[in-house]
């Protein structure tokens, strides 16, 4: 443990006469009459302090220090574990930890990043995992805390995101301060989040919270890679300890990710080569560059499409293989299709009809072979119905597609005759000629409405591609209008970080935050595509961006709607016959319309809008762009059409 400021005698005894005699220096409160007698400072501090507590007023007031305690090796092991940043709303439940960081500590590695909502703080380690490839911790306050972070620790579940959350709580209720803190104490605080979180421990011991944490640092790091949970303990945070040199951080070693059985991997080779429209489907298969490269070199080896489903960053988006915009067609043809880390399998065979009376019905031929290589078969819950429906599967590997790619790759290789590279280059060609026809389609549709007001989402997408195409960029957000995937270059791994994953509204500001303070050390311009209602849930991140100086452009897709749901509200009254004139009422954010640069300035971004007219669209962009270049993040407000 490193070495903490220690009290002198003389400060621990001002600290005992001032907690004895501080309190009668209080001012007199206003409006006491001269000469009478007013009520003792003790019984004023008691009730600030605790409104309920009976008023008395001690005979001696006692303060003891310590120069160590639990708190202290917590932080030493959250060093072990190579925690970075620590986002947090601050909470008395961890208030030790929280002074143990940015003092023991020193407010570095980890360093305290200072979060206006729970929800927003988890999101901000979403955001971060998905670029850095390993968690961050957050901090949650007791009770309250941790269900205002529920819904963001529920998409990083859905979204298999390793993220490393402590909640602070009081187990003894004999140590329970009385009023608020028996309100924010439970017995097992864990269960509130327990159906989705990976793995979760209350250690009671210092000795047990070092094991406790490496051991759930592996489990969120191991693939299906998702949330975990540590219950701090008010009194263990806050105990003396005098031996700390007994206590020791355990050493963790990472899992290796599980490859798929060989016996599989061989006979989905076979498959594969002797098919004659082979379709590869990627949705959260790459984790890192390496993944990508890997992707695209079994893709060559067989000259086989692939669809990029854009959970994570999978396929270089000009890449002539990539066939993302010819998904249905290309099943419909399939003859072998392998899965790889898909959320919803079935859902990509399958065409559903939601209509009054529900039906579906395959996309696939008859015969056509299906293969899934995906680690969410190693771990599933039954309550969140996050697995999506049951697809009939030829060969299932459980097993982390990443890690099994180079030998499928070989595998391939190995199969490959001259005859069958024949037929393989003459697949390429045609998918060549296809891909080139579809990005022109693509800059073709995105001309329509070019000079409109509102402004277009393809314009929005393409002038901001205009500014940002020379630079080192990372797109923290995914757009319901998949412009960015049209009409942009993608080819590095983290220029996309893909979705929530639970679809819950309110992740998108505060992960693009994270993303950008996970870019910040390698110079990358963060870029965030923002939606005006999922800003609206918990814009303080804004401030918490500004204040920590993390450089982002977030540029407003303001379409002043929950869009989404005008829709399905149309939808809704047309099935019922009654017209959508009335769809606005409850999903639009209007009267007043919202100013979103102004709500950014006033939070201390550089703003500029709100931006009607295209023709200002360019210059706007640009000149944010030079605000985020000297450190600090900028908003442009701009007035959307809705998709």
């Amino acid at each position: 443990m490193s070495k903490s400021q220690k009290f002198s005698p003389s400060r621990r005894g001002f600290l005992k006469g001032a907690a004895a005699a501080g309190a009668a220096t209080l001012a007199v409160p206003a409006g006491t009459a001269v000469g009478a007698v007013p009520e003792p400072a003790s019984r004023r501090v008691a009730a600030i302090q605790n409104p309920r507590a009976e008023i008395a007023v001690p005979p001696e007031a006692e303060v003891m220090t310590t120069d160590h305690c639990g708190s202290d090796f917590m932080v030493d092991v959250l060093r072990s574990l190579d925690i970075d940043y620590i986002c947090a709303n601050p909470g008395s439940s961890f208030r030790a930890l929280h002074e143990s960081v940015i003092n023991y500590g020193a407010n570095q590695k980890p360093e305290f990043i200072t979060c206006c909502h729970e929800e927003s703080a988890i999101a901000m380690a979403h955001g971060y995992s998905k670029i850095e490839g390993k968690p961050l911790a957050v901090f949650a306050h007791g009770t309250v805390g941790l269900q205002h972070a529920a819904m963001g620790i529920y998409n990083a579940y859905c979204d298999r995101v390793p993220v490393f959350i402590i909640v602070g709580n009081t187990i003894d209720a004999t140590m329970r301060r009385p009023g608020v803190e028996w309100e924010h104490s439970v017995q097992d605080a864990a269960s509130l989040v327990r159906d989705f979180v990976k793995w979760d421990d209350t250690p009671i011991s210092l000795e047990h919270f070092a094991e406790s944490a490496a051991r759930a640092y592996r489990i969120t790091m191991t693939p299906p890679m998702e949330p975990v949970l540590i219950v701090a303990d008010s009194e263990l945070q806050e105990r003396a300890i005098s031996e700390k040199d007994k206590l020791r951080a355990q050493r963790v070693t990472r899992t290796a990710p599980p490859q798929g059985d060989s016996g599989a991997v061989a006979e989905t080779a076979k498959l594969l080569v002797a098919a004659q429209n082979p379709v590869i489907i990627a949705d959260r298969a790459a984790r890192t560059q390496a993944g990508m490269k890997a992707l695209v070199e079994l893709a060559e080896a067989l000259q086989a499409p692939v669809i990029d489903q854009g959970g994570r960053m999978n396929f270089p988006s000009r890449h002539p293989l990539n066939q993302s915009g010819r998904g249905r067609a290309l099943i419909g043809e399939a003859d072998v299709i392998l899965g790889l880390e898909l959320t919803d399998f079935w859902g990509a065979v399958n065409s559903y009809r939601d209509q009054l009376e529900r039906s579906s019905r395959p996309i696939t031929k008859a015969g056509t072979k299906l293969i899934s290589v995906t680690a969410g078969d190693l771990f599933i819950k039954s309550n969140y119905q996050d697995f999506e429906r049951y697809p009939e599967i030829d060969i299932a590997m459980a097993a982390d597609a990443e890690a099994t790619l180079p030998s499928l790759t070989e595998a391939v290789k190995r199969l490959v005759t001259p005859e069958r590279r024949g037929a393989f280059q003459a697949r390429a060609a045609k998918l060549a000629a296809a891909h080139q026809a579809s990005l022109e389609q693509s800059r073709a549709d995105a001309a329509y409405g070019w000079d409109a007001s509102p402004i277009s989402t393809a314009r929005l997408c393409a002038e901001l591609w205009a500014q940002i195409r020379n630079e080192d960029w990372s797109l923290a957000s995914s757009t319901q209008s998949n412009w960015p995937a049209r009409l942009w270059t993608f080819d590095k791994y983290y220029q996309f970080i893909g979705g929530s994953g639970g679809a819950g509204v309110g992740y998108g500001a505060p992960a693009a935050v994270g993303a950008a303070l996970a870019n910040k050390k390698y110079g990358r311009l963060t870029v965030n595509i923002q939606n005006d209602g999922d800003l609206m849930y918990a814009p303080g991140v804004l401030w918490t961006a500004a204040h920590h100086r993390i450089p982002l452009l977030s540029v407003m897709h303001n379409n002043r709607a929950y869009h989404q749901e005008v829709m399905h509200l149309q939808r809704m009254s047309n099935r019922h016959n009654r017209g959508i004139d009335r769809a606005a009422i409850g999903t639009t954010i209007e009267d007043p319309n919202i100013d979103y640069s102004k709500l950014a300035q006033s939070m201390g971004l550089y703003a500029e809008g709100p931006v009607t007219d295209p023709k200002n669209l360019g210059p706007a962009i640009k000149r944010a762009i030079a605000a985020v270049k000297r450190g600090e993040p900028a908003l442009v407000d701009v007035v959307t059409q809705p998709r």
